[in-house]
């Protein structure tokens, strides 16, 4: 698989360490790629170079900078830390946009998370971002900032239908709130498919009873096709 290499960026006075993957030769998109929780795991590394082999630049982002999570209570904290006030949040997400254009400038840009990520891609939408596709895996989709303007981007949701985060009436809700902006956005949900169904580890390397590789597959799948349509 391809290598990895380190960036370094900011959101404002805060540092942030991100992590790089190219193709061979020139690429088809530029690929923000926001990670879970626990900001980068080799489960979200691997998905990265996944989209190198197959010619996009991935450039895997920070969520937190110095007060990077090592284990799961911290990442927790983290996380409500962040998102505790949305718009410094998206600032925090629009940083990585901003130094993904400037790692490779003219390039279309995409962006797709897993977990917090999902909801992170989601919330760039909502922002306005100038994005070709969001794609999100198992993400949350909830937001106390609702879309109030119509949304750029493709949208593609992949759901596991029995996600203990991600109850019916927030699926429900999330596609009244995409209808409202006229977003062109497909939800997959997958039957019987719990939350983190695409990374057959969880953060400790122990195996995850809530992998799908059904799932897995096919969600990716649906992210290489939406991909070829929208670059078209």
């Amino acid at each position: 698989m391809s290598a990895m290499t380190r960036i370094d960026y900011s959101d404002g006075e805060t540092p942030l360490i991100g992590h790089l993957v190219r193709p061979t030769g020139t690429p088809r998109a530029a690929v923000a790629v926001f990670p879970t929780f626990m900001n980068i795991t080799e489960g979200v590394a691997n998905k990265a170079r996944a989209l190198a082999d197959a010619g996009y630049t991935a450039f895997v982002a920070d969520f937190y900078g110095p007060e990077s999570p090592h284990d799961f209570d911290s990442a927790n904290s983290a996380m409500m830390r962040l998102r505790a006030d949305p718009h410094a949040m998206r600032t925090r997400l629009r940083a990585t946009l901003t130094k993904l254009g400037e790692l490779e400038p003219g390039v279309p840009q995409v962006a797709i998370g897993f977990c917090l990520g999902g909801l992170a891609v989601l919330e760039l939408a909502r922002d306005g971002a100038d994005l070709e596709l969001v794609a999100s895996f198992h993400g949350l989709l909830q937001t106390p900032l609702p879309a109030a303007q119509p949304i750029k981007p493709r949208i593609l949701v992949c759901h596991g239908d029995v996600d203990f985060l991600v109850p019916r009436s927030h699926v429900k809700a999330f596609w009244e709130e995409m209808d409202a902006v006229q977003a062109n956005w497909h939800f997959h949900s997958y039957a019987r498919v719990d939350h983190g169904f695409t990374n057959p580890l969880t953060p400790v390397g122990e195996p995850n009873p809530a992998y799908n590789a059904s799932a897995d597959r096919q969600s990716w799948a649906a992210l290489m096709g939406l991909l070829d349509e929208v670059l078209a």
